[in-house]
């Protein structure tokens, strides 16, 4: 029952709502002074749970004319897990005050980013689930 309450959480509009699409524009507009000067628009998906984590995905989905490369998106681990625009401890608290008693947030890790395509890298975000 609870793997099916968490998955009924996680849909689309929820992951939109938690983890807006300009969140890119924002991120890109901070770190490079203006938001079309990014390579990638940023997404967050669901990956599914287990009785210890819920696992989601970062997205990095390459725009049109620009250049998603491997040596852009390897250190984004690292930067992402303390960007204020970022914000995935934000992202985190927000999950765990929607879960609403059903689990409860623990911890949250970044993964390594994984090519997926040459148009897409994706970074897992694996939280924690208390015991």
């Amino acid at each position: 029952m609870k793997h099916e309450a968490i998955d009924a959480l996680f849909t689309p509009e929820y992951l939109q709502k938690i983890f807006p699409e300009n969140r890119a524009d924002e991120f890109f507009e901070a770190l490079l002074g203006a938001a079309d000067e990014g390579a990638y628009d940023i997404s967050l998906s669901y990956r599914g749970c287990s009785d210890r984590s819920i696992e989601l995905e970062l997205q990095l989905k390459e725009r049109p004319g620009h250049c998603l490369a491997c040596n852009l998106t390897q250190g984004l681990p690292t930067v992402f897990s303390r960007h204020p625009v970022i914000d995935l401890q934000g992202v985190v608290e927000a999950v765990n005050t929607d879960l609403n008693g059903v689990a409860r947030c623990a911890d949250w890790s970044l993964g390594f980013t994984h090519q997926k395509s040459s148009g897409l890298h994706a970074i897992p975000l694996s939280i924690s689930l208390e015991k």
